[in-house]
């Protein structure tokens, strides 16, 4: 390492439960470091994304699987936005007068990494410091919209 060069920082792994307990539920929504993340299995691959869709804060868990345009999609159930699994991409088509081809609107959605280790499933949250869409549905502001509680 070059004197003064600063080391890279470690990545947290969150265990999120054994592979076997995974592959049962399916689909699975946890919180990682103050983050509500999705996990999900599809098609023999894991996928870790926030579990807020980034358009209005749908519940993702709640959402249909589609492929499209050879890419596998989250469909928010509340208003169809289609969210690619892989990278985060919010998807859409253009519809005058008639379908077009399905188009990107950039990455919308925060996506993590998963590693399998010894039979458990780990997430790395994606530490990226630029602003998505759906990283309000993270924070303190959207919180405090939320009805509070009571006991």
């Amino acid at each position: 390492m070059t004197p003064g060069a600063q080391e890279p920082p470690t990545r947290v792994l969150h265990r999120v439960g054994s592979k076997e307990e995974l592959l049962r539920a399916k689909r699975v929504s946890v919180l990682l470091g103050g983050r509500e993340v999705l996990v999900l299995h599809y098609r023999g691959r894991f996928h870790a994304l926030d579990a807020r869709c980034y358009h209005s804060g749908g519940p993702l868990q709640e959402g249909d699987i589609e492929e499209i345009a050879g890419r596998l999609c989250i469909v928010c159930p509340w208003h169809k936005y289609k969210i690619t699994l892989a990278e985060g991409e919010g998807l859409y088509q253009a519809a005058d007068p008639k379908p077009g081809p399905w188009c990107s609107k950039g990455v919308k959605q925060r996506v993590h990494s998963i590693t399998e280790s010894g039979g458990d499933i780990l997430v790395a949250l994606n530490d990226c410091v630029d602003s998505l869409d759906s990283d309000y549905y993270q924070s303190e502001r959207y919180r405090a919209t939320l009805p509070s509680r009571s006991k």
